[in-house]
């Protein structure tokens, strides 16, 4: 009795991330994974689907299908997030020229331009910098210490052309496309 929807969450449990995953690699163009996540979704979601409709009296199926949805959504944004595929933009607002924190930032291999903003109060410095979303953390970690008042937004980035990027982590196989770093001297 409890073999079907034992076998209906785990389906689900497969199935969501699988959605997540394709839905990630459409968004960062990704065609031909995409294609191959989605396949492998069609599979899945068939075969949860036609378990629960082989009895629609039982609810026990109904239920592990549902909570199978929801915990597979949880997993597949963990998934996503440790995945950390592509590049994030940071910009970093400080109420004052930081050369520690941008000599840091770049002993680090992170880019960094500098711009003068006007704040409401002050004339302020804007850091614009691009990073492989994998290093956010670090980056952040080093703002923090070096200026814990500044003020970071960061944004996903989905194309980028010239600049300078350097790849301090060792280059990652699973689910990426072989690209060469852009680097420009």
């Amino acid at each position: 009795m409890l073999l079907q929807p034992m076998l209906i969450l785990g389906a689900q449990l497969l199935y969501v991330p699988l959605v997540v995953l394709r839905t990630l690699m459409m968004v960062k163009g990704e065609k031909e994974r995409s294609a191959l996540f989605a396949t492998l979704e069609g599979a899945v979601h068939v075969i949860s689907l036609s378990i629960v409709f082989s009895d629609l009296s039982n609810y026990l199926n109904m239920v592990a299908y549902s909570i199978g949805f929801g915990l597979g959504m949880y997993l597949g944004s963990i998934v996503e997030e440790r995945l950390a595929i592509g590049y994030v933009s940071l910009q970093v607002n400080t109420s004052f020229h930081q050369k520690p924190l941008i000599d840091r930032l770049r002993d680090a291999d992170f880019s960094v331009a500098l711009t003068t903003v006007e704040g409401i109060e002050s004339i302020r410095v804007r850091l614009d910098c691009t990073a492989r979303r994998d290093r956010e953390h670090e980056f952040l970690a080093i703002v923090n210490e070096c200026d814990p008042d500044a003020f970071v937004v960061s944004f996903e980035t989905r194309n980028f052309q010239g600049g300078y990027i350097k790849k301090k982590a060792p280059k990652r196989r699973l689910f990426r496309r072989e690209t060469q770093p852009v680097v420009e001297d």
